[in-house]
C-alpha cells in the first residue's frame, strides 16, 4: 500500500508499496530524485530503501508544513513511474573472480552443480539494480542474482570480511564496502572503493543504478590498487 506517514517533527517515510520490483525501484530512485530538488538545503538526510523513502528536514529551515505539502507533490508525481529504469545509471565495477579473493567460488559452484567458470559467467552477465544502501556505509543491496546461483547464507558469518569482496547471499549480490564480520559467500573482490567521499550520497552506487560487474585478472586488480594481503 503506498502512503505518507510522520515518524516525528521533521521526519516523514514514504511506502510505494509492500513487495519489492523493479516498478517500485523506478518509483523509489525517481521519488529520491525529486525530493531532493524540492526540499535543497533543508534537506538533512534521505535514505531510500527496497520500497521506501524516509526523509528528514531542518525545521530551522523550512515549516513542516510547507515541507509535507513538497513530499506530497512529489508523492504523487512517481505515482505513474513504470518499471523502465532504463534512463538509470549503468555503474560498471572491474572484479577479480581469482581464487585468492573468490573465498567461496568453489563451494557455490558445487552446490549449485556448475564449473568455476559458469558461475563467473552467470554472474558477470547478469544487469543487476540497486535495491537498497544499508547495513553498513556504502553496502548496496543489488538484485536479482541469476536463480541458477542463488544460496544461502553461511550458516557461521565470517569474523572478517576485506573490503571490496563481493558476496551472493539468495537473490541478492552485494559489495562490502568496508572490512566487516559477514556471512555472505564470497565470489570476488573490486579493487575500487565503494565509498565516494565526492558523491553527494557518499557512496558509488545509488538506488534505482543499474550495475554490471566486469571480470579482470590478477595482474589489473592489483594494478587498479586491489591488494590480496587482508585475510
Amino acid at each position: 500500500m503506498t502512503r505518507m506517514q510522520p515518524v516525528n517533527e521533521s521526519t516523514w517515510i514514504i511506502y510505494l508499496g509492500d513487495e519489492i520490483s523493479e516498478a517500485v525501484a523506478a518509483q523509489v530512485a525517481q521519488l529520491t530524485r525529486n525530493i531532493r530538488a524540492s526540499l535543497g538545503n533543508c534537506l538533512t538526510d534521505i535514505i531510500p530503501s527496497y520500497t521506501s523513502v524516509l526523509v528528514s528536514f531542518d525545521l530551522q529551515q523550512a515549516d513542516r508544513f510547507a515541507v509535507e505539502a513538497l513530499l506530497r507533490t512529489a508523492f504523487e508525481q512517481v505515482q505513474g513511474v513504470s518499471e523502465d529504469l532504463s534512463d538509470t545509471e549503468e555503474v560498471v565495477l572491474p572484479v577479480y573472480y581469482g581464487p585468492e579473493v573468490a573465498l567461496d567460488l568453489e563451494y557455490i559452484a558445487r552446490e549449485c552443480q556448475l564449473s568455476t567458470e559458469e558461475v563467473i559467467r552467470l554472474h558477470s552477465e547478469q544487469i543487476y539494480r540497486v535495491y537498497a544502501i544499508g547495513f553498513s556505509p556504502g553496502f548496496a543491496y543489488l538484485g536479482n542474482t541469476p536463480e541458477s546461483l542463488r544460496i544461502a547464507r553461511k550458516s557461521t558469518p565470517r569474523l572478517k570480511v576485506p573490503a571490496g569482496s563481493l558476496g551472493i547471499a539468495d537473490n541478492q549480490t552485494a559489495i562490502y564496502p568496508s572490512q566487516t564480520p559477514g556471512g555472505w559467500q564470497i565470489i570476488g573482490r573490486t579493487p575500487l572503493d565503494m565509498i565516494d567521499w565526492d558523491s553527494e550520497t557518499l557512496t558509488r552506487v545509488n538506488v534505482g543504478d543499474r550495475v554490471r560487474f566486469d571480470p579482470i585478472d590478477r595482474e589489473t586488480f592489483i594494478d587498479m590498487g586491489g591488494r590480496l594481503d587482508e585475510l
